[in-house]
């Protein structure tokens, strides 16, 4: 077997999530984010433990839909809403629609008037709050994302018929730790409620994840603790978060094996099948994937002399890296390579028809398990 595989440890998503959700105060709810992995098991996995799922198109609604038939989404966001968009949002059952523009709010509002159906919103704000850290920031600064704080103060005093503003969301950026994370939600809160007399208020999600340590992970007992302190502060308000990627990343991987060993201009390089076409998060992320090896049984092929190594796949362009390690150890022809965090922001983004090689497979189960039985086989088999 040559063919690439996702593998998704369910057991350990579950434990995951759960443990999010026990970090967390029970006035605090836990949406997760679908964009990071849509995946119709993870959806199932996750549907017991999280109090809803964030959408950000008609292909999530629907996939939830499929998934988790009467299920509605708790929240549908995104930027350039069409009025198809809005209109399914609506007609879905959606529990809020989080705007971006005063535009899209009066758009709205006049397909809930004509449809007979209110439309309950938060107003999504680009608050001036710096976010020193974070890896992808969205908000703070000029952006396509939210509106003005004065542009949602107004929104909220005189929306339009046919909508009612519940509350303001805010996500501002990716990659915030524990700290930085709970003085956002401070900042978030205080304006949001001081300002607009919020009762609800999403304050996104963004949690770090670090992919130069996989054994990491974001303080969420911390983070919990600084939002519990929140809510006794502002008794009455509901606080929600919306994480994505720092819940199902640990959950995934990306197994696949090395049919090539080569040594260019003294530097070592393993060509896997498979590449950057399955697993884009890399090269998106500009970080060296982590991976271990499971050597073959019985392989005699070319391998690498322990050193530094390149894993390349198998598309035609120097920018199909997966990873660069110098700890690695020895890497031959048949070994199977078993890349850790695949679970988010991977397969869904990658730009799978290049080349039209054919797709990854996909399996539930210890993604490690899973792999030692395939290098125990003969290779190519």
């Amino acid at each position: 077997m040559t063919r690439p595989v996702y593998v998704h440890d369910l057991d350990a998503l579950t434990g995951h999530a759960r443990a999010i959700r026990a970090a967390l105060p029970p006035g605090v709810e836990l949406l997760y984010a679908m964009k990071a992995n849509p995946e119709p098991d993870v959806l199932r996995t996750l549907a017991p433990v999280v109090d809803g799922f964030e959408t950000a198109s008609r292909g999530e609604l629907r996939r939830l839909t499929e998934v988790l038939p009467g299920r509605p989404a708790a929240a549908y966001a995104g930027p350039g809403k069409t009025g198809a968009d809005l209109a399914a949002a609506l007609a879905s059952g959606v529990a809020r629609i989080h705007v971006e523009s005063p535009a899209e709010l009066r758009r709205l509002g006049t397909l809930a008037v004509a449809g007979g159906t209110p439309a309950r919103v938060l107003l999504r704000v680009n608050l001036p709050l710096d976010a020193p850290g974070a890896s992808l920031v969205m908000g703070g600064r000029p952006s396509p994302f939210g509106m003005d704080p004065a542009e949602a103060v107004a929104c909220a005093r005189r929306p339009p018929d046919g909508v009612e503003v519940r509350g303001v969301h805010v996500h501002l950026a990716s990659g915030l730790d524990g700290p930085l994370a709970a003085t956002v939600a401070e900042h978030v809160v205080r304006w949001s409620v001081n300002e607009v007399g919020a009762r609800e208020i999403d304050v996104g999600g963004g949690m770090a994840v670090d992919y130069g340590a996989p054994a990491a992970r974001f303080d969420w007992a911390g983070y919990g603790r600084a939002l519990g302190g929140l809510l006794d502060a502002y008794p009455g308000v509901r606080l929600r978060v919306e994480p994505g990627r720092s819940v199902t990343v640990y959950c995934g991987a990306y197994l696949t094996e090395v049919i090539d060993v080569k040594r260019s201009h003294g530097e070592w390089f393993a060509v896997v099948a498979g590449g950057t076409h399955h697993l884009r998060t890399p090269a998106a992320k500009g970080h060296p994937q982590p991976f271990t090896v499971h050597p073959r049984h019985g392989g005699d092929g070319p391998r690498t002399d322990g050193g530094p190594v390149t894993v390349v796949g198998q598309l035609c362009t120097p920018k199909d890296v997966l990873s660069r390690s110098t700890d690695a150890g020895p890497v031959g022809v048949g070994d199977v390579l078993v890349f850790a965090m695949a679970g988010a922001y991977a397969w869904n983004i990658s730009h799978r028809d290049f080349l039209l090689h054919e797709p990854p497979e996909f399996r539930t189960g210890d993604p490690h398990r899973i792999a030692a039985g395939w290098a125990a086989r003969p290779p190519g088999r």
